[in-house]
């Protein structure tokens, strides 16, 4: 953990999956003295304040009027209610906050309607594996929002993983991807694991084995810049296994199906 800089307040109104990935990764980095966690359920913020060395506020109040960074952390449906409670804390506060908005189908624009007026804002697209360090999230900042701002912002966020910055126009698209993906990863680790069990590996093996081959390949991607078709390639000898299970997997149209899925979502996102 940093304690070389004089570090803001970092709020979180919200621990839920994301929420809370979010708590942790920044508690890397912010000693938990300077974090905030507010929730619905008091019990749930304590539990996971209690995990992290930070400190469970009672109600979502206190964390929009101490906090620099609000992280509001609640369901898109659940936002013109939050925001409209918080209003009248946020107009009478005279010093500087920064509302950080992970809700999926809310730009900034919306969230400053909401607030009530023209607050800084970062849009921040993350996602769960932001808790254990190997996030993928994406994030643009409003005008309203300093460089310096932005610095610490992104300083406090180094150990969820990767940040990319991108386009308002990008990033539905961009957080469906990284956002949801996790979710189709984790089907497709199942299923390699199903198989696995099918012809004879115990369980546990089989999503070792699964996780840690994915895993692998991801990061394999990463490393070596190479094209995901070109590392595929590599793997399928002329007339060996593996080009026999692609083969079959284009045959069930699984290139196609992953395709519709994240349009699929997209398209739900949007109308959101």
């Amino acid at each position: 953990m940093s304690n070389q800089r004089d570090w803001p307040i970092f709020g979180f109104i919200g621990t839920g999956n994301m929420g809370g990935a979010l708590a942790r990764a920044v508690c890397r980095k912010v000693p938990g003295e300077r974090v905030f966690l507010s929730n619905r359920t008091y019990s749930k913020a304590a539990v996971l304040a209690s995990e992290l060395g930070c400190v469970a506020e009672t109600d979502n109040n206190a964390v929009a009027h101490k906090a620099k960074y609000i992280f509001l952390g609640v369901k898109p449906q659940g936002m013109p209610e939050l925001l409209e409670g918080l209003s009248p804390i946020f107009k009478a506060r005279e010093d500087r906050f920064i509302l950080v908005n992970i809700a999926a189908g809310l730009d900034i624009a919306k969230i400053q309607v909401m607030a009530g007026a023209n607050y800084p804002v970062i849009q921040l697209k993350p996602n769960t594996p932001a808790g254990i360090g190997e996030g993928m999230s994406l994030y643009l900042s409003s005008p309203e929002v300093e460089a310096e701002e932005e610095a610490v912002f992104l300083e406090a966020l180094e150990a969820s993983g990767r940040l990319s910055l991108l386009p308002e126009k990008l990033m539905d698209i961009g957080g469906v991807l990284a956002g949801c993906g996790p979710a189709f990863v984790d089907m497709f680790i199942e299923a390699l694991a199903d198989g696995g069990v099918a012809c004879g590996l115990p369980r546990a093996q089989a999503v070792e084995l699964a996780a840690q081959m994915v895993a692998g390949s991801a990061r394999l991607v990463l490393e070596s810049g190479k094209h995901p078709g070109q590392l595929k390639d590599e793997v399928c000898s002329p007339g060996g296994v593996t080009i026999q299970g692609v083969r079959k997997l284009e045959s069930l149209g699984f290139r196609s199906a992953v395709m519709e899925a994240v349009i699929a979502a997209y398209e739900k996102n949007l109308s959101m």
